[in-house]
């Protein structure tokens, strides 16, 4: 959960410096807004970079516990038969990617409704 928490603040902090940068310079107040929108775009990769890897880690630690559960199970250890559910921060977290993709690619392509 603090991967997701600050993979968000690092996607909506680049994508928001980002766009105010963008406005910034569209509307002539500043001459040059390369430096803000390298950050900008720095922060969401490093957010999603962040992302990918927490990912990862869940589902090691997800399938690690299914396993060991099952170990359990078979020493008769464990008598119930309960499944792990669905990982609601799983789920979130992949949503989140997606977002934090549709985001990077409306900044380096300009493509989507903020491009």
């Amino acid at each position: 959960m603090s991967v997701m928490r600050t993979s968000l603040a690092l996607i909506s902090f680049g994508f928001t410096i980002f766009q105010v940068f963008q406005k910034l310079h569209e509307a002539n107040v500043l001459k040059s807004s390369a430096a803000p929108h390298h950050f900008g775009i720095a922060l969401v990769l490093l957010g999603i970079a962040m992302l990918v890897v927490g990912i990862g880690y869940h589902v090691v630690f997800m399938v690690q516990l299914r396993k060991e559960r099952a170990n359990l199970k078979s020493d008769g250890l464990v008598h119930a038969e309960s499944q792990f559910p669905p990982s609601l921060t799983l789920m979130v977290a992949l949503l989140l990617l997606v977002i934090g993709l549709f985001a990077i690619a409306s900044m380096l392509y300009g493509i989507g409704p903020f491009g």
